[in-house]
């Protein structure tokens, strides 16, 4: 780490020093980058620190009624962190735990995500502290409303186009988007996307990102001379993420033998791979219980409450749940088992010390989600280009550039690997790639 990077990284803590996701990922990034950013004119332009704070943050309160009459309010953010490269794009997120540090570190992490799919698309973030969990569906709409009453005057398809994220899915995206065309008095499909198949919606949405994964994976598995075939995978989470994990590794030969959730994880040596588990999940899910036991009972699976599925041996672990759900203990269990592959699936699952630990061991290839975890962007921004040619593609025709993208990111991560000396190390090569794209854009653009 050069001396400027250094100063960089001295002038975030001490501006932020309440902010712990988002110092924690770009201290990461900043260290995978490593000789790709050791030029002297990024020290002259102050590149770094450009490409690392968000261009604009907007915090904003929002009141709402509850069913007995009671008003509340939660409050409301939306980090715009890059625009270098297209218009800013990423997800909401309604969660008792979204803060300023969370949307930051989110909106960090979609920037050089986005940068990777090859696609003219920024970066951005944003949510409510909000609970959807236990709340009526007219209390959902009425916080949606409020919220999107706060944003739209700076959201749009050439301004900035959120998505869903935890805590909002196709139901909050229809209530926001409504919302938004009432207020704006367009139809602008383009504007949010997650949208039903009846407006502007894509096929394969809710599985994209974790066919997305797979696909990188099998790209992975492919040249290391390897294959999916018989695999066993570790999965945690339950929802939409790991039921497309789940669905598109069995197409593939393998089979995901863990769920977890709040309470607990379940091993089910069979593997998650019937229709009839399938549906199951998703019935699961939409109960909103947050509970994986069920699934146990269900199927008469093994149960461990209050543990993590990182103590299972199997081939590849896929995280899909949260962020810092895998610790520094979760990653010496997977190398102590012979874990081969780590496939980061949700947005920066694993701590940096975990990072740090499993890229020290030769025998484990992993990815981190920038790269790994791309497929739900990238079938947002298909779902924008479909809406901007009126058109509606079959799932066929998604699957397939969904597949074709990821095996891109894969592709132009290795090569920028291999460009630095790096070997197969995919982990430093996607965040090199990323910058340098992301990079390229701003100098060319000027201060």
């Amino acid at each position: 780490m050069n001396d400027y990077v250094a100063r960089v990284i001295c002038n975030l803590q001490r501006q932020y020093p309440y902010e712990p996701e988002y110092l924690q990922a770009v201290q990461l990034w900043l260290e995978l980058i490593g000789p790709a950013a050791d030029d002297p004119q990024y020290e002259k332009l102050d590149l770094i620190t450009r490409m690392v704070e968000p261009e604009r943050l907007f915090a904003f309160p929002v009141s709402w009624v509850d069913d007995q009459g009671q008003v509340h309010t939660n409050h409301g953010y939306r980090v715009q962190f890059s625009s270098a490269i297209g218009p800013y794009k990423g997800g909401l997120r309604f969660h008792p735990g979204v803060n300023p540090s969370v949307v930051k570190f989110l909106g960090f992490e979609q920037t050089y995500k986005n940068a990777l799919t090859g696609l003219p698309i920024g970066g951005a973030a944003g949510g409510a502290d909000f609970d959807p969990h236990g709340k009526s569906s007219r209390e959902i709409m009425r916080f949606c409303h409020n919220f999107m009453r706060a944003l739209y005057r700076y959201i749009g398809a050439d301004t900035d186009v959120p998505a869903g994220d935890i805590g909002v899915g196709a139901r909050e995206i229809g209530y926001l988007y409504g919302e938004y065309k009432r207020l704006t008095g367009r139809a602008e499909s383009s504007a949010l996307t997650g949208k039903g198949l009846t407006y502007g919606g894509s096929q394969v949405r809710l599985e994209a990102a974790g066919f997305g994964t797979v696909y990188f994976l099998a790209r992975m598995l492919e040249c290391s001379g390897d294959s999916l075939e018989g695999k066993t995978i570790a999965a945690s989470g339950f929802g939409n993420m790991t039921c497309g994990v789940c669905r598109k590794a069995a197409e593939l030969g393998a089979k995901v033998v863990t769920l977890s959730g709040p309470d607990g994880y379940v091993y089910d040596p069979d593997g998650v791979c019937t229709e009839e588990k399938f549906q199951f999940l998703t019935g699961l899910r939409a109960g909103g219980q947050d509970k994986v036991e069920p699934y146990a009972q269900k199927f008469g699976a093994q149960f461990f409450p209050g543990r993590k599925p990182w103590e299972v041996p199997v081939d590849i672990a896929v995280p899909c749940a949260t962020q810092n759900e895998v610790d520094v203990a979760d990653a010496a269990k997977l190398l102590t088992n012979g874990t081969k592959y780590y496939i980061e699936a949700s947005n920066m699952p694993s701590t940096p010390e975990a990072i740090r630990l499993m890229r020290m061991h030769p025998g484990l290839k992993m990815s981190l989600s920038r790269a790994s975890g791309s497929g739900g962007v990238v079938l947002s921004a298909l779902e924008m280009a479909q809406n901007s040619i009126r058109d509606n593609w079959t799932q066929e025709e998604m699957e397939r550039r969904l597949q074709a993208t990821m095996v891109k990111i894969y592709d132009q991560s290795a090569q920028a690997a291999a460009q630095y000396g790096l070997g197969d190390d995919l982990v430093a090569g996607s965040a090199i790639a990323s910058f340098q794209k992301i990079a390229q854009a701003k100098l060319a653009q000027g201060v």
